[in-house]
């Protein structure tokens, strides 16, 4: 395996580890507002931590006179990938309404098997190796999060539909983050998805200053970490990772979310959602092992 994938790998590993922490903040956070109002903050929250970032990396480009990527390309690009996030977020909320967190936390997940099936229909190609490492960590999302008998209702098929919105975005910031800037780009979707989210609050709830002082330690995390950080480490990441192995180590975010349960609530994992650990690792080690040197 080339060294920069490892490096892709490895950035990768702490965007999951970092959403995985952030459920617990997210579901803290909806105790202090709606959840217009809480993406909404907390996108416009990741946008502005990137600020400084964008023009720092600008001065430090122009002084050295390094090339750009096109200032076009990149606001093209994080128009569509805020458009795809905020969407997918937005969904994701609603479904959780109207389903279990169980299901939720498995259908979601099920973007590992669509990332590579929407791939093949975009022409790229997908190793074997990938699709029985999308099977052993569905597998594990079963084990990890289902308690009950899976049947699809209404929020079920929202979750699901936001499932396909995260392979988009997926998709879309692989086809971008090699043609644009991965900072700016990050940027500007997250002002997208903030905007949006934050119109949609305004026309919808009823936001308080007071909400968002009460709940400033869980936006700050969803915020600054879970997006402003983790978002931006995945658009860099991807930009040497196959978008299908890229989706099953993004899913590890589940794992963690466990694992930050278990530790930060006292929530304890049973033996069934330690199989279902050990199967997403052993899934995402499995599509990381260096290919075999072809002999001639």
């Amino acid at each position: 395996m080339k060294k920069m994938s490892l490096g892709s790998g490895f950035l990768l590993f702490i965007t999951a580890l970092i959403w995985g922490v952030a459920f617990v903040a997210q579901s803290v956070g909806m105790d202090y507002m709606g959840p217009f109002s809480f993406n909404g903050a907390r996108f416009l929250m990741g946008g502005m931590v990137l600020l400084p970032v964008v023009w720092v990396r600008r001065s430090t480009d122009r002084k050295k006179k390094n090339p750009r990527a096109g200032w076009k390309v990149t606001f093209a690009g994080g128009i569509c990938c805020g458009l795809a996030l905020c969407t997918a977020a937005l969904i994701q909320q609603f479904g959780i309404l109207y389903t279990t967190v169980g299901k939720a936390g498995f259908i979601t997940t099920l973007y590992i098997i669509i990332v590579p099936v929407m791939g093949i229909f975009l022409g790229k190609q997908v190793r074997g190796r990938v699709w029985i490492g999308a099977a052993l960590a569905a597998l594990g999302m079963y084990l990890l999060c289902m308690s009950e008998r899976l049947s699809l209702s209404r929020g079920d098929a929202l979750v699901f539909l936001c499932a396909i919105v995260f392979s988009i975005h997926i998709l879309v910031i692989d086809y971008f983050s090699p043609r644009a800037d991965g900072v700016e780009l990050s940027c500007i979707q997250f002002f997208t998805a903030g905007l949006i989210a934050s119109a949609l609050a305004l026309c919808f709830e009823n936001p308080r200053p007071s909400d968002f002082l009460n709940g400033i330690i869980p936006l700050a995390y969803a915020g600054i970490l879970s997006s402003g950080v983790a978002y931006t480490l995945q658009v860099i990441g991807q930009k040497n990772m196959e978008p299908a192995v890229a989706s099953l180590i993004l899913s590890l975010e589940s794992v963690f979310s466990v694992l930050a349960g278990w530790i930060i609530l006292g929530q304890a994992l049973s033996p069934r959602e330690m199989a279902g650990c050990a199967l997403v690792f052993g899934a995402v080690i499995l599509v990381q092992l260096p290919e075999r040197a072809k002999t001639v």
